[in-house]
């Protein structure tokens, strides 16, 4: 027999008032969270309070449901290298979110687990009921309310206590930078040697054995969105095809070497629900959502395959509105 659930996290400002839940069905779900977390964390929270609670059947297969790439690339890719390394990464820095993935890999001994990524936001029944609980826990904490926390899974006895858990030592101000693209700042490149450089470092763990286009892709997005490249101007020009451009939200069209020199480290964004189209061969079509505090923006990268290196050629913000009415593009504005 195999358990399915759906497991997902939510984050009010990332950090900030942060809620996690899974979900099996309307009788079998539970969620809390923490007054001050990230999403990250409330997704490895999400699938650690699963495993926890599945125990009492520990002897069936668990099908995990999850739309964080981060978690499942954490969990079955990245978490063996780091555990050889001693929780460090390959630059030499502490994972972040130790604890969590320490309790998770204790968790996984000994279990059948399987997990799928999932298409966030895209009508997923479970994913949404998770998705929906999630949101609601990190919502009662902003108002400093108490969640509800659901009924939990049959025999385990886990509903009984509200599960909310003191903030992890992860959970501090200095966590964003390497905390919101973490399939970029997080990935293991097995083998791969030491880079001087911030992109010397992307080529190297995008394009290690077994990556997808996909994976190569969407690290070189996130790493253009990350700060450490945003503030060497020179090394996020080696991403940049030579003829690459960029239209804004007003309609005005920026050329590469425009945006090279307004390149600034972004603030508060969290990118999400990355999508990938082959529209023709060497040409890929990237699409995401990016959740900043202006509210969310709908971005397209256009990326090309040239000497066996992927650049990014075109990109453009869909003007999607928040209270104030503005829209950055990707040069932070």
């Amino acid at each position: 027999m195999t358990i399915t659930a759906a497991a997902d996290g939510s984050a009010l400002g990332n950090p900030g008032p942060a809620g996690w839940a899974w979900y099996i069905d309307d009788d079998t779900w539970r969620a809390g969270g923490w007054p001050h977390g990230t999403n990250n964390m409330g997704e490895l929270k999400a699938v650690l309070d699963l495993l926890e609670a599945t125990a009492v059947d520990a002897d069936q297969h668990l099908h995990v449901l999850c739309d964080s790439q981060y978690v499942i690339n954490s969990v079955t890719k990245w978490m063996p290298g780091w555990k050889r390394k001693g929780w460090r990464k390959k630059d030499g820095k502490p994972v972040m979110n130790v604890e969590l993935l320490k309790d998770i890999d204790r968790a996984l001994a000994g279990r059948s687990v399987e997990f799928e990524w999932v298409k966030g936001h895209s009508g997923h029944a479970m994913n949404e009921a998770a998705d929906v609980r999630a949101n609601a826990a990190a919502t009662a904490f902003s108002k400093k309310q108490d969640p509800q926390v659901g009924p939990g899974y049959r025999g385990s006895g886990a509903a009984a206590a509200t599960p909310v858990s003191p903030a992890s030592p992860s959970a501090t101000t200095d966590e964003p930078a390497e905390d919101l693209f973490s399939l970029f700042d997080q990935a293991e490149g097995e083998g791969a040697a030491s880079c001087s450089t911030a992109v010397e470092e992307t080529v190297l763990v995008a394009d290690g054995p077994g990556t997808t286009d996909f994976e190569q892709i969407t690290a070189r997005e996130q790493a253009l969105l990350g700060d450490r490249l945003r503030a060497d101007p020179p090394s996020a020009a080696e991403l940049l095809h030579p003829s690459f451009t960029e239209v804004g939200a007003s309609g005005r069209r920026y050329d590469r070497e425009e945006i090279l020199a307004r390149l600034a480290p972004l603030e508060d964004v969290d990118a999400e629900e990355f999508v990938a189209d082959e529209i023709a061969p060497g040409v890929v079509l990237l699409q995401y959502i990016t959740n900043e505090p202006r509210g969310a923006v709908h971005r397209s990268s256009l990326w090309v395959q040239e000497s066996g290196r992927w650049l990014l050629r075109h990109h453009q913000g869909t003007a999607s509105f928040g209270a104030s009415g503005t829209h950055r593009d990707l040069r932070g504005r």
